[in-house]
C-alpha cells in the first residue's frame, strides 16, 4: 500500500534543501484524510525547525488534482456512530476538523516559503492548502470551486475568511453557486499568484534546486519570486467571474438572502452555461448551507484568521450533527441517486433564527477550544467560546 503523503527533500546547487510533500491518494483525486494531514503537519513542523530547508513544494500525485477535498466517507461513518444532535459525539469529526485547521492555519503563518502547485481541481481542502501558500501557483487546467452546498456543509478551512474579502457580493456568490474558476479568474480576484503551464513542475523543481539560496532567509521568498517570474504564463482569456462580476454584484450584495436566491435562479435562462450552472447548482443545494454561508461570511468579514477557523470548527462540528451533511453525502457518494431531502427544505424554514445554533458552543463546562492555541502566544486555562 502506497504512502499517502510521499515526501522528498531535493538538494539545490547551494547545499540547501526543499522540501517537496506530494498529496498521494490519486485514485480520490488526492481526497484528505486525518492520516494525511498529520503527516503534512507533522513534516511541516519539522521542515520549520531545520535549517537546511529553505523551501516547501505541496503538490497532488497525477496530473488531475492538487485535492478535491475532504474524506467524506470518513466523516460519514463517524456521523452514523453517533447520536442525533449532539455536535460533541463525533470523534471522528473532531480529530478530523481540529487537525485540518490547524495544518492549513499552519501554512498560512509558515516562516518559510510554501509553494503550492495548484493544477487540475482544487476544491474543498485542497482550497485549503492553496490559499495560505505564500506562493500559491495555477495553471491551465485548473478548477478552483468551493461547491459545499452541493454536500449540506459550508466553504470552510478558512473559505469564509478568503470569500469574505473578496468584492462585496462576489464571495457570496461564490459560496451560494460553487461555481468553477479558471487561472484567469484566480488571478484577478487575488485567490492565485501566479501561472505556469501544467506541464512546467518539472522545470520548477530543477528552477528551485539551481538557486544560490541567499544566506539571508528573509531573501528567500524574492527568489523563489523571481523564478516564477520567469516561468509564468498569462491566461488566454479572462474568465466568467470577471465577465459577469457587476451582474453578480448587483445580485448579491445585498442583506436579504430570499432577494438574492430569486435573483440567482433567474440565472438558470442567461445565455451563458456558466451562469446556468451556477443557478441550478443553487436551487439543488441544501438551503440550510446557503443560511449558514451567508451568516459565516458575514462573521469573518471582521474576523481575524484564527477566529475564523475556531468559528468554523463549531459549525463544521454542528453540521455533522444536523441531517444536511450526513444526507449531502448520502446523495452524492453513497447511493449516488443525487436526490437529497433537504433539512430544512426551504430558506424560510433556514431563518436567520435557525442558523444561529452552529455558533453555539458544543462541548461541555470546563473544555476547552482544541484550537485555543491558534494566533496566540498564551491564553487563560480555560476559553470557552469561540
Amino acid at each position: 500500500m502506497n504512502d499517502s503523503v510521499l515526501f522528498e527533500e531535493l538538494t539545490s546547487h547551494s547545499g540547501k534543501r526543499i522540501g517537496v510533500a506530494t498529496l498521494n491518494r490519486p485514485e480520490t483525486l488526492n481526497g484528505l484524510s486525518l492520516e494525511m494531514c498529520q503527516l503534512l503537519d507533522a513534516r511541516l513542523v519539522a521542515w520549520q525547525a531545520d535549517p537546511a530547508v529553505v523551501a516547501v513544494v505541496m503538490r497532488g500525485a497525477g496530473d488531475r488534482a492538487l485535492s478535491a477535498g475532504g474524506d467524506l466517507h470518513g466523516l460519514y461513518r463517524g456521523m452514523l456512530d453517533a447520536p442525533d444532535g449532539d455536535a460533541w459525539a463525533i470523534p471522528a469529526a473532531r480529530d478530523f476538523f481540529s487537525t485540518e485547521y490547524r495544518l492549513d492555519y499552519r501554512i498560512h503563518t509558515y516562516a518559510k516559503p510554501i509553494l503550492c502547485w495548484g493544477s487540475g481541481i482544487v476544491m474543498g481542502g485542497g482550497v485549503g492548502l492553496l490559499q495560505g501558500a505564500s506562493h500559491r501557483v495555477v495553471t491551465e487546467t485548473t478548477r478552483y470551486a468551493m461547491p459545499e452546498i452541493t454536500i449540506g456543509l459550508y466553504p470552510d478551512v478558512a473559505g469564509t475568511w478568503m470569500l469574505a474579502r473578496m468584492p462585496r457580493g462576489i464571495g457570496l456568490f461564490l459560496a451560494l453557486t460553487g461555481a468553477q474558476l479558471g487561472a484567469s479568474d484566480c488571478l484577478h480576484y487575488g485567490l492565485a499568484d501566479y501561472m505556469l503551464p501544467a506541464t512546467s513542475g518539472a522545470d520548477l523543481l530543477r528552477g528551485l534546486q539551481a538557486l544560490h539560496w541567499d544566506a539571508d532567509s528573509g531573501a528567500h521568498a524574492a527568489q523563489v519570486d523571481a523564478l516564477l517570474d520567469g516561468l509564468q504564463a498569462a491566461p488566454d482569456a479572462s474568465g466568467p467571474l470577471q465577465a459577469h462580476a457587476a451582474l453578480i454584484r448587483q445580485i448579491c450584495n445585498r442583506a436579504d438572502l430570499g432577494v438574492i436566491a430569486q435573483g440567482i435562479e433567474a440565472l438558470k435562462a442567461h445565455e451563458d452555461p456558466w451562469l446556468q450552472r451556477a443557478a441550478k447548482t443553487f436551487l439543488a443545494g441544501s438551503p440550510g448551507s446557503a443560511r449558514l454561508s451567508m451568516a459565516l461570511l458575514e462573521h469573518a468579514r471582521h474576523a481575524s484568521l484564527a477566529d475564523v477557523f475556531r468559528t468554523e470548527f463549531v459549525a463544521s462540528l454542528h453540521c455533522c450533527a444536523e441531517p444536511d451533511f450526513r444526507e449531502g453525502i448520502r446523495a452524492l457518494l453513497i447511493d449516488k441517486d443525487k436526490a437529497p431531502r433537504w433539512q430544512p427544505a426551504s430558506l424560510e424554514q433556514a431563518s436567520e433564527q435557525w442558523v444561529q445554533r452552529f455558533f453555539e458552543v458544543p462541548w461541555p463546562d470546563g473544555e476547552t477550544h482544541p484550537l485555543a492555541d491558534l494566533g496566540v502566544e498564551a491564553l487563560p486555562a480555560a476559553i470557552e467560546t469561540c
